[in-house]
């Protein structure tokens, strides 16, 4: 059996194969299909392309921040973890997850919050920053409060949460509140990977 092994063509013939399969892929701008292209890479499900929800300004507002030294906040480490870490660097870009934090963990255990929800009500204003949330509805519940009431205004959300308990109504408010730029993915489905694989697309757009 014969199979590519130099990762750069196995890159290349990934995003061919997409190109060719994805539906509605090329009615996308091209740096939007850039983000469209590295989440359904990351899923290996074309038919993920029409859930993927992203704010006229997003790109521009994200690219701002990257190339502005910004922090990105997010809200589990597994996020972090996906991030491209060569790329964080060559834009000087400061990374923070307090779900971890001591002090996190015990308000969580004494007010019975999720360490997400309350590890984000305590980020501060977010001004210029970018967000992203891959895990937790709650944490992006709270994220959306934070900002509907101008105590939260980061220059680009990335809401994936993932599951079958507030997901789905977590992106879809916010969504509806569109005070933020933001990139999200409708419905139940989400995670960290593909909240990685989104900023990391924007982050190869030099």
């Amino acid at each position: 059996m014969k199979y590519i092994t130099h990762p750069g063509d196995i890159e290349r013939e990934s995003m061919a194969i997409i190109e060719r399969n994805t539906p509605g892929l090329a009615n996308w701008p091209v740096m939007e299909q850039a983000i469209v292209k590295r989440i359904v890479h990351t899923t290996g499900d074309f038919n993920i392309a029409p859930l993927v929800k992203i704010h006229p300004r997003a790109v521009a507002s994200g690219l701002k921040a990257i190339h502005q030294g910004c922090t990105v906040f997010t809200d589990v480490n597994m996020v972090l973890a996906g991030l491209n870490k060569k790329k964080l660097a060559q834009f000087g870009i400061r990374t923070a997850c307090r779900i971890s934090d001591p002090d996190i963990a015990a308000e969580a255990a004494r007010t019975g919050r999720t360490r997400a929800m309350i590890a984000i009500q305590r980020a501060g204003t977010l001004t210029g920053d970018i967000v992203i949330i891959g895990n937790a509805p709650t944490a992006l519940f709270a994220l959306c409060k934070l900002i509907d009431t101008g105590a939260a205004r980061p220059a680009l959300v990335i809401g994936t949460p993932v599951g079958f308990v507030g997901a789905s109504e977590s992106k879809e408010l916010l969504v509806a509140l569109d005070k933020v730029p933001y990139i999200t993915v409708a419905g139940t489905r989400g995670g960290s990977t593909i909240a990685a694989a989104i900023m990391n697309a924007l982050l190869y757009m030099e």
